[in-house]
């Protein structure tokens, strides 16, 4: 029998807080991180509710540990570096650099928040020299190359970009290079900024609820975007055993597949995310009466909420377990959404609690199922699913479990 992948740590910054601690207090009180905007600068900033992280960049900057002002760093970097820092106030860094690792790190928009606002400062040649830097920053590596310089680390890099399904896939490519014996270890996951360029592109799709967001409700207008990142460290459960590790979770399943859909829209009848689930079962040798919890991507839009719902309700039938979307908490943080609500399944394996999808009231007329809306302690979980399904059909799930 293969040796199972573990999680033995975490790290994590959202419009929640940072690090596990404030967001289970958050999510145990259900308490969103979705407000009004304060940070972003947009023509927008009386209309919309984001799930802003609330600190500035010098802010992040110095909780980083960098110096305040103009120090080349993005505000996604920023936000991997402060991810990455919290998981290293779990994780001896020494680890990292003792035995061969990946840092296999998520982004759809690289520096596109910075680049927004100097843009017309790049074009002029009295001040295009002292901004020309962060042209560049534009790539989704720079970010993944930004954390592992700043720490002095040399491992096995990858950046990954495949939308809403990004740090998901992340924890696919770590536990496969772990299994196949490329590497010790495997800090996964991934981060995004919140942009103009990103507002206004799914404004622009009319997919953004200028309101609190409603997944799985009949009345759902939309999603609301956030921002975020979040790291975890995989490695054989083994290794994690012999070094006396505290073991937060197995990730026992995963699968991703593509239905090819449309450019932005799910296929209709759900079969994509159909079956990403039924493959992530069966990695995991278990049974759909075995899922205990299912966060799911529920990102409050049409399609993408008719279609997952659908899904579930063809693979779990009309009397499913417990699912919900988090999102409502955070915002969608697009790569870094997978890590995020894989953090928060792992979370409720810990804690014992069922999430509660926020902000339901109708259920949807094209499902004989409703999401949880009530947090439910001692819950009894065992396995739980996450699920991340992104532009051009690009879905993944993934299945935690108990130790």
């Amino acid at each position: 029998m293969a040796e199972r992948v573990v999680v033995t740590g975490i790290g994590i910054i959202s419009a929640l807080g940072t690090g596990m601690q404030a967001h289970v207090t958050a999510l145990r009180n259900k308490q969103s991180g979705v407000k009004p905007i304060s940070l972003l600068k947009t023509r927008y900033a009386n209309d919309f509710v984001l799930g802003e992280i609330r600190m500035t960049s010098d802010e992040l900057s110095a909780y980083a540990g960098l110096p305040v002002g103009d120090n080349g760093h993005t505000r996604t970097a920023l936000l991997s570096l402060a991810a990455m820092k919290d998981l290293l106030e779990h994780v001896d860094i020494e680890l990292l650099r003792a035995e061969p690792f990946a840092f296999i790190n998520a982004n759809t928009v690289g520096g596109m928040s910075k680049m927004e606002d100097i843009y017309m400062d790049v074009l002029r040649p009295d001040t295009k020299q002292e901004n020309i830097k962060y042209i560049d920053t534009l790539d989704c590596a720079e970010s993944t190359e930004r954390v592992v310089n700043f720490y002095n680390l040399k491992p096995f890099t990858a950046t990954i970009s495949t939308a809403c399904s990004s740090s998901s896939n992340s924890f696919i490519l770590g536990a496969r290079m772990i299994k196949q014996g490329i590497v010790k270890r495997a800090v996964v996951g991934g981060g995004d900024a919140l942009s103009r360029f990103t507002l206004n592109g799914f404004y622009s799709l009319k997919n953004v609820d200028k309101n609190l967001c409603k997944p799985f409700d009949q009345n759902r207008l939309g999603l609301n975007l956030g921002e975020g990142a979040g790291f975890c460290l995989l490695e054989l459960e083994s290794d994690a055993k012999a070094r006396g590790a505290n073991i937060i979770a197995v990730l026992s399943g995963y699968a991703n597949t593509n239905d090819a859909y449309h450019p932005t829209a799910p296929s209709p009848t759900g079969e994509g995310a159909y079956r990403t689930m039924q493959e992530a079962l069966a990695m995991a040798g278990l049974e759909t009466k075995d899922i205990s919890y299912i966060n799911a991507h529920g990102t409050a839009t049409q399609n993408n909420d008719a279609a997952e719902g659908l899904a579930i309700q063809k693979l779990f039938g009309t009397n499913p377990p417990p699912f919900s979307s988090t999102k409502p908490f955070t915002g969608h943080t697009l790569a870094a959404a997978g890590v995020i609500e894989g953090i928060f399944s792992m979370l409720a394996l810990q804690e014992q609690m069922i999430i509660p999808n926020m902000n339901f009231e109708t259920r949807m007329e094209e499902l004989a199922i409703q999401p949880a809306t009530e947090l439910v302690e001692n819950a009894g979980l065992q396995h739980v699913l996450s699920n991340s399904f992104g532009f051009g059909g690009s879905n993944v799930s993934l299945i935690f479990s108990k130790p």
